[in-house]
């Protein structure tokens, strides 16, 4: 049964950004819903995620070159260890939208969007739709391109 409940509750191409509330990086509660009117990529990792770790090097340039194209980036860590997880945040520099969600695979943000691996990332347009899950640069670009 709780596999039934999890797989419902994956987000699908067309589905709206949740309002999911968590806190961030300063231990301020976030809603990621208030980006709505964006273009949004949200980003699953964990500090102990070596693939993840690697695609922060790529995210962060993008993010730089990006967001004064009305586009956020907003990763959500798994990471069950806050301290491991902060220490992440400043080694990689990352400067977008950092929130954590401590409860590994079984963060209630995990379950919502349907994380399975790490990383995994969705992207969500403007109006707030999901438009695609793990986007390309070209994908996002394109996405930004919209109006």
């Amino acid at each position: 049964m709780f596999t039934i409940a999890s797989a419902s509750a994956q987000l699908e191409i067309g589905d709206t950004l949740p309002d999911l509330k968590l806190k961030d990086n300063q231990n301020k509660e976030v809603s990621i819903s208030a980006f709505k009117g964006k273009t949004v990529l949200v980003d699953f990792w964990a500090s102990w995620c070596g693939p993840c770790r690697k695609a922060n090097k790529t995210l962060v340039p993008f993010y730089k070159k990006h967001k004064s194209q009305n586009f956020e980036a907003i990763s959500i860590s798994v990471d069950t260890d806050k301290v491991k997880w902060l220490q992440a945040i400043v080694k990689d520099k990352l400067v977008h939208t950092q929130l954590i969600d401590p409860n590994g695979f079984d963060a209630a943000s995990a379950l919502l969007f349907g994380v399975e691996a790490l990383p995994t990332t969705y992207l969500f347009s403007a109006a707030g739709k999901l438009v695609a899950i793990d986007p390309t640069e070209k994908q996002i670009i394109d996405q930004l391109k919209k109006k």
